[in-house]
């Protein structure tokens, strides 16, 4: 699934940032990528209030939720969006 390949990457990003804070990587393309991680951070730690209706319907904990959306992102909210769509348009459907 295509979701699943870009939480790989952003995994490897921040992975490569934290060899990088190491020491283990080094040049302007390690820079880059530290800075990038850090941007990636920051973009969704703001991003959190933003969505936490969907984050509450994380099966886990909302401090797991949390923590992937710290990770992920959209990758993460945006699946527990859809699927609460489709429960809704569900639910409207038996009502009707």
């Amino acid at each position: 699934m295509i979701v699943d390949f870009f939480k790989g990457v952003a995994i490897a990003v921040y992975a490569a940032a934290l060899a990088t804070l190491a020491g283990w990587l080094h040049g302007p393309m390690a820079d880059a990528i530290a800075v990038f991680a850090g941007v990636m951070l920051v973009v969704h730690v703001l991003e959190v209030p933003l969505v936490i209706g969907h984050l509450h319907r994380y099966r886990g904990s909302l401090a797991a939720s949390i923590a992937l959306n710290l990770l992920f992102g959209l990758l993460h909210w945006v699946p527990l969006k859809r699927a609460a769509a489709v429960d809704e348009s569900e639910s409207k459907s038996w009502v009707s």
